[in-house]
């Protein structure tokens, strides 16, 4: 498992538009579909990926906790399914009814919206306030595959108690770490 950072993505930005197939509904879902007055995380994952299966339990309830709080959420793959059949849009599907995804399962077939947000790894979280403009990019929290530390959510969720708070979130930020996307050749 090859270990990548994920890159800069200014603060401030706005988000990047996008209607990608949401793989639980069967139905195309956009950015305008899912945005949420209070704030929305687009959040980069996949099915296969080592740094995902670790914290997966813990974001599927971070976003349960937060969805009841305003907060909306998407996930993406980006991954491509023709090299990694385990990331394709089937796959995605029991993965999100195994897991118990209460947000939208998104796949992104071109990797055009992974390149829009210059989206590296995964698993990779986008926070945007409710006028859509980046307000965290980063890490869940430091817990990684044999590194012994807990799985909280704690970077997340400190920019998300922020943003519903209506206060400044620090503009130093963790990068998101994990397995690199698998770009089409």
């Amino acid at each position: 498992m090859a270990l990548t950072e994920s890159n800069p993505f200014p603060l401030g930005s706005i988000a990047p538009d996008f209607s990608l197939l949401d793989t639980v509904s069967g139905q195309t879902i956009s950015l305008s579909d899912i945005k949420s007055d209070k704030g929305t995380v687009i959040m980069f994952i996949c099915n296969h990926c080592p740094y995902v299966l670790h914290v997966n339990s813990e974001m599927t309830s971070l976003v349960k906790e937060y969805q009841a709080k305003g907060i909306s959420f998407a996930g993406i793959s980006s991954n491509d399914a023709e090299r990694f059949p385990i990331d394709g849009p089937e796959k995605m599907t029991q993965v999100a009814k195994d897991e118990g995804y209460s947000f939208p399962y998104l796949y992104d077939k071109t990797q055009d919206v992974a390149k829009a947000y210059d989206a590296a790894c995964t698993p990779e979280f986008y926070v945007f306030n409710g006028e859509l403009k980046l307000v965290y990019h980063g890490q869940m929290d430091d817990a990684r595959p044999g590194n012994n530390k807990r799985i909280n959510g704690k970077d997340l969720r400190i920019a998300l108690e922020l943003l519903l708070d209506n206060k400044d979130i620090p503009q130093e930020q963790k990068p998101g770490i994990g397995c690199g996307i698998k770009w089409k050749r």
